[in-house]
């Protein structure tokens, strides 16, 4: 719990209110004005939450200009190095890194729960052949709801546990068979000898008419792709995921709703945007004119993959990614993709150029992740629904720790509203 160790003094209209200022165990300190509104009758303007603690959490934690990303105080640069998604799906949710024991039981609980339930299998039919994969996940994953009675109640902590080990396994299953449905080809049963990641690459890529070897340099770079993506503090997604569970809905509600909010080319999609800008640029020779669009001011068109909103300095995941990128490309040999070309290229420019090192431009992990994901086979399509499954974790881990506040209540921001004072209704023919 955060400590209260001094105040700060608000003066309004000759008033003054003393409002305790919370420390945290490292970030810095928080004003709490959850008394402001009753004692003042004042409320606070913060659009896009940008200086806003909504919840108090000790899971991950970000700093921005240190460029530090920390699951349960782990770098991870360290857990890129020397851990695995699993076992950074255990620590996100349970606090503390497992023993082997532990490790064990969970991957095998996880594994055991990756088949879906056969009748959704016909629920995907229900979507058009060319649906983006992500609106199939929303439905899918909302409709689990409906086939999974027994891990309903949240004020069960066995049942919210089976939610979480339900979803942790059963996101890649349904993103490769969104993926499949979209390509008209069948859908892959998981299989229980394959790690986590390769099976995921299995149910994606394998056909039932020849053998299908997942390399494990491949494996390896989506395990990357997902740990580096498993969560990210209070991001409009799980934000979102976190005001619909403070409703008291169910787990595979909240988590679709993520998704939704995911969807988004600002969020989830921006590694999508990314490939679409690197298409449209299109060769190397036509880089100095889109270079000279992004600094002009006058010009909507902007980079994707470069800079962040929350990173002032650099993206801690990038340089773990570009790692994974520089890997799996010349483990395919691949060296002359014009799209491929145009990412290097940009790459070299936003690292050396003064305009983007002044502005702090430089590739982001959306940056990196989306030219992997594109070496590997994946169309743009399914870039979001990765992100996706890899998130689900960080989701429901944040979704458990509210649960679990006592001083939780349903979500409800307030406004600065700037519309009409009441006014009379006139009638039809007086108007």
């Amino acid at each position: 719990m955060a400590e209260t160790k001094r105040t700060a003094t608000l003066t309004l209209d000759g008033k003054t209110y003393d409002l305790p200022v919370l420390s945290p165990s490292v970030g810095p300190d928080v004003l709490d004005i959850r008394k402001l509104y009753a004692q003042a009758d004042v409320f606070t303007f913060d659009p896009g939450f940008t200086s806003t603690a909504a919840c108090e959490s000790e899971i991950t934690y970000i700093d921005g200009d240190k460029g530090e990303l920390l699951y349960r105080g782990y770098p991870i640069e360290q857990l890129a190095e020397k851990s695995h998604y699993l076992e950074v799906c255990y620590l996100l949710l349970n606090g503390e890194l497992p023993t082997e024991k532990q490790m064990t039981d969970f991957e095998f609980r996880i594994t055991r729960h990756t088949m879906l339930h056969e009748q959704i299998h016909m629920f995907f039919r229900g979507f058009r052949r060319d649906s983006h994969p992500m609106a199939t996940m929303v439905g899918v994953v909302g409709a689990m709801s409906a086939f999974y009675h027994d891990s309903l109640d949240i004020n069960d902590p066995w049942q919210r546990e089976v939610a979480a080990m339900r979803m942790i396994a059963k996101l890649p299953t349904i993103a490769a068979m969104a993926y499949k449905y979209s390509i008209g080809q069948p859908f892959v049963y998981p299989r229980n000898d394959l790690d986590y990641a390769a099976n995921f690459l299995h149910m994606c890529f394998s056909v039932p008419a020849e053998p299908y070897v997942v390399k494990p340099e491949l494996a390896k770079a989506m395990d990357r792709i997902m740990m580096l993506h498993a969560d990210h503090e209070q991001n409009a997604s799980t934000s979102t995921v976190r005001l619909a569970g403070s409703s008291g809905a169910n787990p595979f509600a909240c988590v679709a709703a993520g998704i939704a909010c995911l969807w988004g080319p600002a969020h989830g999609g921006a590694n999508q945007a990314c490939l679409e800008m690197l298409r449209e640029i299109g060769s190397v020779d036509r880089i100095p004119e889109f270079i000279a669009r992004a600094k002009d001011k006058n010009d909507p068109f902007r980079l994707m993959g470069f800079g962040h909103r929350v990173y002032k300095n650099f993206d801690p995941r990038a340089k773990v990614m570009k790692e994974s990128a520089d890997e799996v490309l010349d483990l395919l040999g691949i060296h002359d993709n014009p799209i491929l070309q145009v990412a290097k290229e940009l790459e070299r420019i936003a690292l050396e150029d003064d305009y983007f090192v002044s502005k702090k431009l430089y590739p982001n992990v959306d940056f990196y992740s989306g030219i992997i994901l594109e070496a590997m086979g994946f169309p743009t399509s399914m870039f979001t629904p990765i992100f996706a499954l890899s998130r689900t974790v960080g989701w429901i881990s944040q979704w458990k720790e509210m649960l679990g506040d006592p001083t939780g209540k349903i979500g409800r921001p307030r406004q600065l509203y700037t519309g009409h004072v009441a006014r009379d209704y006139v009638p039809v023919p007086s108007r």
